[in-house]
């Protein structure tokens, strides 16, 4: 699984005209599922959403995670994340997982995330969404299970 993660002041997503997940101060997470990936994979994609340290302390050094700022995660699935780029000019989504083990994966990351922590937000699966957000810094990392 993949997560590219931005740090932000705000995100939101809208589907059809309605706010379906919104965050303050926190990270924005776009999951891309692949074939092969399972709940291991998602339960470490997970454990470092929670604890990857991309938040300023006091001296403004990259020291502090999601948890220890009281931030919100916003997760959004974005199978475009599993896209192979390498060659040509036209992606291939040969590498990402059939939409069905997409949504199953992504609701198991959700529910667990839901678990593990009380501010969690998310857009809908597989449909057309419209994400705003203000990206803090800009921070963004593109982290792997």
């Amino acid at each position: 699984m993949k997560a590219l993660i931005q740090r932000v002041t705000r995100a939101s997503v809208v589907v059809e005209g309605r706010t379906v997940g919104a965050i303050g101060h926190g990270l924005l997470a776009l999951v891309g599922v692949e074939k092969g990936d399972d709940e291991a994979a998602a339960d470490r994609l997970l454990h470092k959403l929670l604890h990857y340290r991309v938040f300023g302390d006091a001296d403004d050094k990259m020291n502090l995670n999601l948890q220890q700022v009281d931030g919100g995660l916003l997760l959004v699935s974005q199978f475009t994340l599993a896209a192979d780029t390498r060659k040509g000019l036209r992606p291939s989504f040969s590498s990402a997982a059939p939409p069905d083990e997409g949504h199953r994966l992504f609701h198991y990351l959700l529910a667990r995330a839901e678990t593990a922590w009380p501010r969690v937000e998310s857009g809908e699966f597989a449909a057309n969404m419209e994400v705003s957000l203000v990206n803090d810094g800009p921070v963004t990392f593109l982290l792997e299970s």
